[in-house]
């Protein structure tokens, strides 16, 4: 195993140490666990608060900041943030007019956000949970009843995080956040596993030559394991996956092609061109994008492509200002 780390137990703490120290518009706290934008709370404003296991970065603490997340409480490498953190990130930014929980489907989360959920409401904190669930390739896996929370969790925080940056209540921030949800999907393909630092060995084996079509975030299994094939093939396969169960014909889409962690900027590239030539050649045209890194795990090679369809409305939210580590325009 080779990782830029100390020592394999203190990678999740030194990361947050580098964040505070890279990011002073973040308060950090590093034995907590939890990431709070330097303003919170804000009076009468909704408040975001996401998280989930490490090893996804920047997803969820690098897009805290003005127009996303108030607030986000990182797990241990692919471990659900304990109750704990999220009912203290949640107090942290409650400015009395509510808070909107994201949660991405997978069992640990769903059940420890819904735990903090009732802390809340001891506290007398309004809270709504949004569960999101875009990930086409598997009903269950591993770590999930019913669809995984995968790219789309972006898309939902940007967007509600922009409405609720606007002043809207808490039930507008909740329906906005349900609706990316539902008109967004996603598609992920591995081409080599990923190593967590305190197990020290791969998560799965791939035969060279080999992929995994419809891999999860945490290198759960897919649909199958096939022949590797051309950008071309792959971006093909995973859109073919997403317009089989939300056809894209005439619809004009946010499309994310997220890099896994261990994919060349460069490659990306190639996989969006071939995204766009798929999308012209089946009727659908991408508005807005992104390509990069943004709901890795670790250093993962592979692509996941995440779509959703806009609306005015939906596009005029993506395009509102947002300042967070990893997302920023138009502040």
């Amino acid at each position: 195993m080779r990782k830029l780390i100390n020592a394999p137990g203190d990678v999740v703490s030194d990361a947050l140490r580098g964040l505070a120290a890279a990011h002073p518009s973040l308060r950090v706290d590093v034995t907590g666990g939890t990431v709070v934008r330097a303003d919170a709370p804000r009076t009468g404003k909704v408040a975001l608060v996401s998280g989930g296991g490490s090893g996804h970065e920047p997803l969820h603490a690098g897009f805290v900041g003005p127009g996303m997340l108030d607030a986000a409480a990182p797990g241990e490498i692919f471990t659900s943030p304990v109750p704990d953190q999220v009912i203290a990130a949640t107090m942290a930014v409650d400015g009395g007019a509510g808070v909107l929980l994201v949660v991405k489907n997978y069992t640990g989360d769903v059940m420890n956000f819904r735990m903090a959920a009732e802390l809340a409401e001891d506290e007398a904190i309004e809270v709504v949970s949004v569960v999101v669930d875009d990930d086409v390739a598997v009903e269950d896996s591993t770590f999930t009843a019913g669809r995984r929370g995968t790219g789309a969790t972006l898309f939902v925080e940007k967007i509600a995080g922009a409405l609720a940056e606007e002043g809207a209540d808490l039930a507008s921030v909740a329906a906005v956040a349900r609706e990316v949800n539902e008109r967004s999907r996603s598609f992920g393909v591995a081409l080599s596993p990923c190593t967590v630092p305190a197990a020290g060995q791969p998560t799965f084996e791939l035969a060279d030559g080999e992929m995994e079509l419809g891999i999860g975030i945490h290198g759960e299994p897919g649909r199958e394991r096939v022949k590797a094939g051309t950008a071309t093939e792959i971006v093909g396969a995973a859109l073919d996956a997403i317009d089989a169960d939300m056809p894209l014909a005439g619809e004009e889409l946010l499309v994310l092609v997220n890099g896994m962690g261990g994919t060349p900027l460069i490659e990306q590239y190639v996989a969006y061109g071939a995204v766009a030539g798929w999308l012209e050649g089946h009727g659908a045209s991408a508005v807005r994008c992104l390509v990069g890194d943004y709901v890795t795990s670790l250093e993962m090679a592979g692509v996941m492509v995440s779509v959703c369809r806009l609306t005015p409305e939906l596009t005029r939210l993506w395009d509102a200002p947002v300042e967070t580590p990893a997302l920023r325009w138009g502040r």
